[in-house]
């Protein structure tokens, strides 16, 4: 866990997202308390469990954003689900154990990332040798078989002459012998030190390039698909011991495969990995990793939520949703295909809009396990124009380095900027409230004709004004009809 303080935090989301202080607080608070959990000791760390955090605000503002660059800057494992997926067991649908799965899923992303990070240096030498190997062997002469010597028959007369023969020349025999180890070990030694010139050369051209187009044959490992049962279920809704046992029983075909250096390369070096990679040592550290630092985003949570009417129709399993929510929240063991995981240290953060419901709408023991609650602010006028030129990633930077792949040097001024920002305020207000989403419709409108001519326009520069704004944007200002510019 990357040791930020809150400050550090908050600055660092400052520089993605806009506004929102009381959210960036709770979540920096939240992550400092996590490292403080791993700085307790081993008794009293089994007492503190994460305070979860509730998101009240409309669509747009920054909810998910700021979740998902808290996971970046942690590199914790990270999920996003909308609760309005799940379904109450018994329903046809996900079950909300799923999460945690997907959430292991994404734990053993990071530690096979780093995994592979650390045997990359091995892998790319074996990977080398391998190449070489396989370009040497192609290369060598056909070494021709020594010739069979005649023996003549026990008890002839050539038998007698080669016993006599033998017996006076014994000692020049053996000098003869001894000279021919001698020059064996001196040709033996020349040519492994030819071999060995011919490899470094080989091994530098490879590392040039210059090898890349030649052929070689490799046997690659392929996985056969995996069958989706039980009525279009897929294989993560399938119990995990089943899972294993599936994984098991789907045979490996290893294939002859023709293939130029340089793309054998990369398979050569996933299969080296591969074999470099102790895969039941990742799975026990995602587990913990998990367990210790996973981060969970639930999102629409006020979709499960039962308002006054109560439930009707499709809507029967809601409040199961929530039923089956809370032992994973509260803290309980969610058995995964690579383990038994513990759900008591992961940080939750729910969020919804609460349009037509409330939090108190919430189950109280599911309320209870929220006890942080953060209200996002509508965007004003002022956060449209911050958005737009503040965060390093900006919209209009965004459009900027499209554009310049056309070879277009697209710029805005400062009067456009202002007249964006105006126009996405005053749709949010007339029509539904799609907060800073709003941006991508109106520039995407504004843009369309550069967008369209820009092959047309390469080399050349374009530069968006107030003029240009009114000239695409008029009748949306103008209008009280703005349903074809609602995203």
């Amino acid at each position: 866990m990357y040791e930020m303080t809150p400050t550090e935090v908050v600055a660092k989301l400052d520089q993605f997202i806009v506004g929102q202080n009381d959210a960036k607080r709770a979540v920096a608070i939240a992550l400092r308390n996590r490292w403080r959990w791993k700085q307790l000791p081993e008794e009293m760390r089994r007492e503190v469990t994460p305070k979860n955090i509730l998101m009240i605000g409309p669509t747009g503002v920054g909810k998910t954003e700021i979740t998902r660059r808290l996971a970046k800057l942690t590199g914790a494992p990270f999920v996003k689900v909308e609760a309005s997926k799940y379904t109450e067991v018994g329903y046809y649908g996900r079950d909300v154990e799923s999460i945690i799965r997907d959430l292991v899923e994404a734990a053993i992303s990071i530690v096979n990332d780093q995994a592979r990070k650390d045997v990359e240096g091995e892998a790319l030498s074996r990977v080398e040798d391998r190449i070489l190997d396989l370009l040497l062997k192609s290369s060598e002469p056909s070494v021709p078989k020594p010739p069979m010597l005649a023996i003549p028959e026990f008890g002839s007369p050539a038998m007698d002459s080669s016993l006599e023969s033998a017996e006076t020349s014994s000692e020049e025999s053996e000098a003869q012998q001894a000279d021919a180890a001698r020059d064996a070990a001196e040709k033996e030694r020349e040519r492994q030190e030819r071999q060995t010139r011919t490899r470094e050369k080989f091994r530098q051209m490879l590392r040039d390039g210059k090898l890349d187009d030649k052929m070689v044959e490799l046997s690659v490992e392929q996985k056969a698909a995996s069958v989706q049962m039980f009525s279009g279920l897929g294989m993560d809704q399938m119990d995990p011991s089943m899972q294993n046992v599936f994984d098991r029983l789907i045979p490996s075909q290893t294939k002859t495969r023709e293939l130029p250096v340089e793309q054998a390369k990369k398979v050569l070096f996933d299969q080296i990995v591969e074999e470099l990679v102790d895969q039941d040592s990742i799975h026990d550290e995602a587990i913990r990793l998990a367990e210790a630092s996973g981060l969970v985003f639930i999102d629409e949570i006020d979709k499960v939520c039962v308002d006054g009417e109560g439930s009707k129709g499709p809507d029967v399993s809601r409040q199961g949703v929530q039923r089956d929510l809370l032992p994973i929240v509260e803290g309980t063991t969610v058995q995964t295909k690579y383990g038994n995981l513990k759900t008591d240290n992961i940080l939750f953060i729910a969020a919804g809009a609460f349009h037509k419901s409330r939090p108190s709408d919430m189950m109280p023991e599911l309320q209870g396990r929220f006890p942080i609650r953060v209200e996002l602010a509508d965007l004003t006028r002022d956060d449209f124009v911050r958005i737009l030129v503040e965060p390093e990633a900006s919209l209009l930077r965004q459009y900027e380095a499209l554009l310049k792949v056309e070879g277009v040097n697209l710029s805005f001024s400062d009067d456009a900027i202002q007249k964006i920002a105006d126009c996405a305020f005053q749709m949010n207000q007339s029509t539904q409230n799609i907060g800073a989403r709003r941006l991508h419709t109106i520039l995407e409108r504004l843009l369309e004709d550069v967008s369209f001519d820009a092959p047309t326009l390469s080399g050349k520069s374009v530069t968006i004004d107030s003029e240009a704004v009114r000239d695409h944007l008029g009748e949306i200002l103008g209008s009280e009809d703005l349903s074809q510019f609602i995203l």
